[in-house]
This record gives C-alpha cells, sequence and structure tokens, in this order.
C-alpha cells in the first residue's frame, strides 16, 4: 500500500517544479526544461491527482491556468477568465469526453451534439477588446484572470482588424463590447528566417515557433514586434455586448465577415466519428502546414448547451485538446542524477545527448522514482528509446537491450542524499526516496527559500529562483531571516556581483522592506508546513485570526483536536502543524523572523459566494442530470455531500426520494423540491 504522505510530498515537489518552470516560461519566455520533460511532469502529476484528488496541492498546476504577469507590462484583467483546455491522447479518451457530455447534461448517449473541430494552433492566446467596432486593448492569457497588457505590440500584426469592417451579413452594426480570442502564431517560414538572423548578430536563437511568436509579442519596445511578422487566428468569445449568437459555428462565420482570419480547416462534425475522422486527416495534413499545431480541439457547437456545461477547475467541460500521438527517437543516455526538491524527495533524471524529437532539442528526461528505474532496468550508457506524447511529454519508453554496453551495471538508488550526504529514507513499499536532512541539506534549504519568497507566500520581487540560488551559494541567505538583514550585511557587496547596480540593488532591497508587514495567511503558507498549502493557510488564519492565537492553539495539549476543528484540516495536516512547531530550531527561527516581520491579523472575508459553508444534499430523480445540479452549488460556494447529518443546509428531493428524505425528516433538515431549489439558486444569483 503506498503511503499518503509519501504521495503528498511527490505531489507538492511536482507542483512546485512545475510552477517554477511557468514562471520561467510564461513570464519570461526563456524555457528551464524542454516542452517534453515539462509535461512529463505534468503528466505524473494528473496521474497522482486523479488516484488522490484528495492531496492535491493549493499549488497544483490543475487549479491555475499559466502564469501571473511578469513586471515591465501593465496588468490588464480579462472581463471573462481566459482559460485553457484538458488534454486527451487517444480515441478512447475521445469518447469518454462525449460520453461526460451526455452524462452530465442527462442525454441520452446516442442524442446527436453538434461539436466544432478546429486544428490547435501552436502559438500564445490574446485577447483582443473592441468597444464600438474600434480596437481599444489587447492582452495576453496571463494566469487567466489578469494578463498583461499588450496593446501596442497587438497593433502591430496586419491581420488584426484596427477596426471592424461593415456589412457583415448577420449583424447591421459592430457590437457594444467584443472581446475576441485567439492566438498568435509565427510561420515555419519566418520563424527560420528570424533564427538565421539572431544568429548572425550572436542574439537568443529561439527554440520553436511558439517560443520565438511569445518573445516576440512579448517585447517592451512594439518596435521589434513589428519586425517580426507575427500572424493571428481568432477562435473564441470573451465579453459581449449586442446581438447574441445561438452557436461556435455562427460566431466563427461572423468573425470572418468582420475581417479577423479564421482557420479554414475548421469543420462541424455531426458524430464522433467525424470527429476522428477529422483528427487523423489534419494530422496527415499537418507536416505541410505553413504554421505548427499540436492536435485538435472540439468544442459543443450549441452556446446554450456550452453556459449549462460550465467549467471545472481550470478548464471547460464542453471543450477539449486532442493532442498528437507520440513521436519517438532514440539516443544514448549519459548520466542519471538525482534532484532534490524542497520536501526532501530524491527524483532522478535522465541527462540524455541531445536529440530531436518532433522539432524540439531534448537533453533530459524525468524518470520519477527507484521502482520506475528499476522495472524499466534503465541503466547509464544505455541506448533508449525517448518519446514525446502529444508532442510535449519526454519519457523513456524502454532500453534498447542489444545495443547495451557489455560492462554496463543496475543503477544503484543512493541510500545517502547526493547533495548533503544525510541518510536517505524510504519506508516499505514507498515509491518516493526522502532525504533526511530538512533544512541541513543545500538543495532542501535553497527550495524552502524559493518558497518563502515565491508570489503566493511573501511575493519579494528580485528574489527569484537565480538570485536565491546564488545568494545561498556566496553564504548571504541561508534561512529566511537573512533575508531581512541582506542590506546591512551586503549592500556594497551586491553591487560588486555582475548584473546588479545601485538601481536594481536598491529596488530588491525596497522589496523587501515592504514584505516587513505580511498577511496572516500568507505568512503561514511561507513558512511552508508540510501539507499546508495556500487555501489551508487561508483557512486557518481565517479561523484563528491572529498569528498569537494559532502558534498558541499549535502547541497546546490537545493541538490536534483543536486543529481539526477547521474545516478541511485532518489527522495528517494536524500532525504536520504540530510537529513543526514542535521543533526546536523551527521556534528559534520563527522568534527571530518576528522580530523583522509583523503578522497582520486576517480581516473578515468579503465578497463570499452565498453558499459557502452550506452542504446540501442530493436524493431522488432530478429533472436536470445530478453533475450540473452539483456544479452549481459548488460554483457559489456550496458542498455536496452523499449522506444527511445535522450539518447539512438542504436535501433537494426530486421523485422517489430514498433514505436521504427520511432522515432529513428525522433531523428536520430542510427539504426542497425543484421548484424550490431553483427559487433558491435564483435569488443567489442576484
Amino acid at each position: 500500500m503506498e503511503n499518503e504522505d509519501q504521495i503528498k510530498q511527490e505531489l507538492q515537489d511536482l507542483a512546485d517544479k512545475l510552477e517554477r518552470y511557468d514562471r520561467a516560461y510564461h513570464q519570461q519566455d526563456a524555457p528551464l526544461v524542454t516542452d517534453a520533460e515539462y509535461d512529463a511532469l505534468r503528466r505524473r502529476a494528473e496521474e497522482l491527482e486523479a488516484r488522490y484528488p484528495h492531496l492535491i496541492p493549493t499549488n497544483s498546476l490543475s487549479r491555475r491556468v499559466g502564469f501571473a504577469v511578469a513586471t515591465g507590462f501593465q496588468k490588464a484583467t480579462h472581463t471573462v477568465p481566459m482559460l485553457s483546455l484538458g488534454d486527451i491522447f487517444s480515441e478512447a479518451e475521445v469518447v469518454d469526453f462525449m460520453d461526460k457530455i451526455h452524462r452530465f447534461l442527462g442525454l441520452p448517449m446516442d442524442a446527436p451534439i453538434e461539436m466544432v473541430a478546429e486544428p490547435k494552433i501552436d502559438g500564445l492566446g490574446f485577447s483582443a477588446w473592441y468597444e464600438d467596432g474600434v480596437f481599444t486593448r489587447g492582452a495576453t492569457r496571463g494566469d487567466g484572470m489578469v494578463g498583461e497588457d499588450i496593446t501596442e505590440n497587438l497593433k502591430t500584426i496586419s491581420e488584426l482588424p484596427k477596426k471592424l469592417q461593415a456589412g457583415n451579413d448577420l449583424f447591421d452594426a459592430p457590437p457594444k463590447i467584443l472581446d475576441v480570442r485567439g492566438e498568435v502564431y509565427m510561420s515555419k517560414k519566418d520563424f527560420f528566417i528570424l533564427n538565421e538572423n539572431q544568429e548572425k548578430i550572436k542574439e537568443k536563437i529561439f527554440a520553436n515557433p511558439r517560443n520565438a511568436a511569445a518573445g516576440s509579442l512579448r517585447q517592451l519596445d512594439a518596435n521589434i514586434t513589428a519586425k517580426r511578422h507575427l500572424q493571428i487566428f481568432a477562435y473564441a468569445l470573451g465579453a459581449y455586448e449586442g446581438q447574441s449568437f445561438k452557436t461556435h459555428w455562427d460566431f466563427l462565420q461572423t468573425l470572418k465577415g468582420w475581417g479577423f482570419p479564421v482557420n479554414p480547416l475548421i469543420r462541424l462534425c455531426q458524430t464522433t466519428q467525424e470527429m476522428l475522422d477529422f483528427f487523423h486527416e489534419v494530422g496527415e495534413k499537418r507536416a505541410g502546414l505553413p504554421y505548427d499545431i499540436d492536435g485538435v480541439v472540439y468544442k459543443v457547437n450549441d452556446l446554450a448547451l456550452q453556459k449549462r456545461l460550465g467549467f471545472i477547475a481550470r478548464s471547460p467541460r464542453w471543450a477539449i485538446a486532442h493532442k498528437f500521438p507520440a513521436e519517438q527517437a532514440t539516443t544514448r543516455l549519459n548520466k542519471i542524477r538525482i534532484q532534490v526538491g524542497r520536501t526532501g524527495a530524491m527524483t532522478p533524471v535522465a541527462d540524455l545527448e541531445p536529440i530531436n524529437v518532433g522539432g524540439v532539442l531534448v537533453q533530459h528526461a524525468t524518470l520519477h522514482n527507484a521502482d520506475e528505474l528499476k522495472r524499466k532496468d534503465i541503466r547509464e550508457g544505455d541506448t533508449v528509446v525517448i518519446q514525446r506524447a502529444g508532442d510535449v511529454i519526454p519519457q523513456v519508453v524502454r532500453v534498447v537491450l542489444e545495443k547495451r554496453p557489455k560492462n554496463s551495471q543496475p543503477f544503484e538508488f543512493p541510500s545517502v542524499c547526493p547533495v548533503c550526504g544525510a541518510h536517505a529514507m524510504r519506508e516499505g513499499a514507498d515509491a518516493v526516496t526522502i532525504c533526511t536532512g530538512g533544512l541541513t541539506c543545500p538543495a532542501q534549504a535553497m527550495e524552502r527559500l524559493k518558497h518563502f519568497v515565491s508570489k503566493d507566500a511573501l511575493d519579494i520581487e528580485g528574489l527569484g529562483d537565480k538570485n536565491i540560488e546564488q545568494f545561498y551559494q556566496l553564504g548571504w541567505i541561508k534561512n529566511p531571516v537573512d533575508i531581512f538583514t541582506l542590506q546591512e550585511r551586503h549592500e556594497f557587496d551586491l553591487l560588486s556581483l555582475e548584473g546588479w547596480g545601485q538601481k536594481s540593488a536598491l529596488k530588491l532591497f525596497d522589496a523587501i522592506q515592504r514584505r516587513k508587514t505580511v498577511p496572516l495567511n500568507r505568512f503561514i503558507y511561507a513558512l511552508g508546513i508540510p501539507e499546508i498549502g495556500e487555501a489551508t493557510a487561508k483557512d486557518i488564519a481565517g479561523y484563528f485570526k491572529s498569528w498569537q492565537s494559532f502558534q498558541e492553539n499549535a502547541v497546546a495539549s490537545d493541538a490536534s483536536e483543536r486543529l481539526m476543528k477547521i474545516d478541511g484540516i485532518g489527522v495528517a495536516m494536524a500532525k504536520e502543524i504540530v510537529d513543526f512547531f514542535g521543533e526546536e530550531h523551527n521556534q528559534k527561527l520563527l522568534g527571530n523572523l518576528l522580530a523583522f516581520i509583523t503578522v497582520e491579523n486576517a480581516m473578515e472575508e468579503t465578497g463570499k459566494t452565498p453558499w459557502k459553508g452550506k452542504t446540501f444534499v442530493l436524493t431522488g430523480t432530478l429533472s436536470v442530470a445530478r453533475e450540473e445540479v452539483k456544479a452549481r452549488i459548488q460554483e457559489l460556494g456550496g458542498k455536496v455531500s452523499g449522506s444527511v447529518s445535522s450539518k447539512t443546509a438542504y436535501v433537494v428531493a426530486g421523485t422517489d426520494p430514498g433514505s436521504k428524505y427520511t432522515n432529513a425528516l428525522k433531523l428536520n433538515i430542510p427539504i426542497l423540491n425543484e421548484e424550490e431549489f431553483k427559487k433558491l439558486l435564483d435569488e443567489a444569483l442576484k
């Protein structure tokens, strides 16, 4: 049996890595790993999250979209969130996707649902905002809620209409508000020309057209963007005020009438088989297309059905991206090295002889854990088959045994940490090996420092991963307290470092000074207590209101019982908190930190969802699919339980209710029929 504590640690480590890689990719257009390496980690996280949904970290990729905006651009808030799509990789998953739609809507499995199939352009998402037909603002996706204002850069793209064309067959006049979403891309031809020019002037060479497009669009100097020959395809609707559309297909035709480029390959499909036929047809055309695509997107055509289906986590229920099959290549595995994360999880990584797989240079691949190594018998010096599923996932598929060197030896997973030499622990059959060095391990110490200053923690601008690593190696910052004494100890030393000047140094010190007052929830999250993510930190802050109260309760003789009164905190979380405060060195660190930091008391929440804290139970046959009812309750902050208790707020009863109805009567729980529930829902939405 797998140990859930270890699984939780692996999930947190994966989330931290993906968050760091996302920051480099979305904010800096400077990927730290190949697309293949990135998605190998992502798929591993998705696999574990599917099996252990109650262990999902708050900074998991599944709970966010993209990444927060970088400095250098103004923020642009999306009126309608710009969410991303879920990925599937097989025909069976396409069938399952359609089955889920039918079940959610309560339709027979053979009921026709019209779908629009579109090539998935490999570029950078954008939002173009129009008022009375005139382009007024452009933005990137960002974190889905807030992007970067790239208005001037988008203006340089000739294909983007600056004023909507008149004479559209479907509309007499442009809408008052129109938010068009689409993809900025660079053609293969322009990509090669750009890289040739970059090489001549000894500037950055881009890995692929997508990175080139992203880097070009996010230039602070729009004159540079204008020289990069970017193009667009429009494909989605955001905010809108005007004559309504009935279908996505009608919207696309209207876009063309207004002058937007719409992909000519888009097709209307009546059946799942037609969707799959389109996928294979586009796959055959892929190599000859003038732009890169990495799959096909399927969308429910009926906009009313889209609205009913709604969203889950970071993606819509009514659309999915079907990625192309894996591409494979053979290369040599030069070395297996061990990476150590914030929680001490030791992850094996394959360093490969660089190989081009589907247009991307792959040099590394994650090997997940000791069990994976043993199962596939992967050894240093082996010739291995590398696969990138859906153009992005790198994995070692298998070893080419006939090419294995005669002196080959099985890889022995280390029993000590390769960074600090501390004992590596693996209890029972757990897959994850943990360094027991804690904060004495430089790798863990650096990762914890990165967490302490990260976006959702203290959010200290200027203390990114690279600077944390450099300051740690120099001995300037060994623990969080050192951050707040950095200026008095090393102000002049900092000025002597390459890349640092008086302006950048003062900017860093000002950022540190501003974080000497920190909200309670951010401070709790920044401490990096195992299993305590951003959401749990907010729950703790909301419950105890002050740091003093939290600390007093966490060290009380009955601390676990007190902590478990907080909704969402169970035995494992309570134990981690108690253990954290029980460590003498942690208490010392906290005392020193609080000499520099003022922790603000938690404020009363504002803007609560109307059903926050209310639990609903559904029973009997409803006229609308239960999944849809459940989704509406959750969107308003409520919870849906499978059993009635004294904490139940309402029981929603359809026809032929069961024992839950009887139990509700016994406990005097309010029982609503569908009409009464709809009335309650309408009131909550006002």
